[in-house]
């Protein structure tokens, strides 16, 4: 298969998924390296085609969608990530990024991509058994997420139950 056949089915699986696909995963389905698919991506993305890479694999986005996003600002322990994660996603909201405000780099963001219960158990664990620490510590346990649901009211929902909870930071 030729490079631009192979990007443009490699395109068209991506669309037809709803959670991420791993480039090893794309890899073994077009019979190439994983370097060929990073390679294939970049001259996508170069395109202009809306492909994220998460740390489970790349994912197509459209910002033409009817959903809403909200950022909040949150704090809390290490040992509450997955609760918070939980809270958001178990509320019918999708976590796409985590963000933190750095004193010296400025805004780092991260894409998440969190949908469902068993993805939050997933990044709950590979936290847990990783020896690196989460993105938030940089910022002594104060970052953002940008989440994504169907209307506003499941996102002020999410935000009062962030709130009960004691992880949104309030304005005042």
């Amino acid at each position: 298969m030729e490079g631009s056949e192979r990007r443009q089915a490699i395109m068209r699986a991506l669309e037809n998924k709803t959670s991420p696909v791993s480039g090893s995963e794309l890899a073994k389905q077009f019979g190439v390296s994983r370097q060929v698919i990073v390679q294939d991506i970049a001259l996508l993305r170069a395109e202009n085609k809306d492909i994220l890479s998460t740390a489970r694999g790349y994912l197509v986005f459209s910002l033409s969608g009817k959903r809403v996003r909200r950022c909040y600002p949150v704090f809390h322990t290490t040992e509450q990530i997955a609760d918070e994660l939980f809270t958001i996603v178990d509320n019918g909201g999708k976590v796409l990024d985590v963000i933190v405000s750095h004193e010296i780099y400025g805004s780092i963001s991260v894409d998440l991509i969190l949908e469902t219960h068993r993805e939050v158990e997933e990044f709950a664990a590979r936290v847990c058994s990783s020896s690196s620490t989460p993105l938030k510590e940089l910022t002594y346990g104060y970052h953002f997420h940008t989440v994504e649901a169907d209307s506003e009211k499941i996102l002020d929902r999410i935000e009062s139950e962030l709130k009960e909870k004691g992880y949104l930071i309030s304005a005042e």
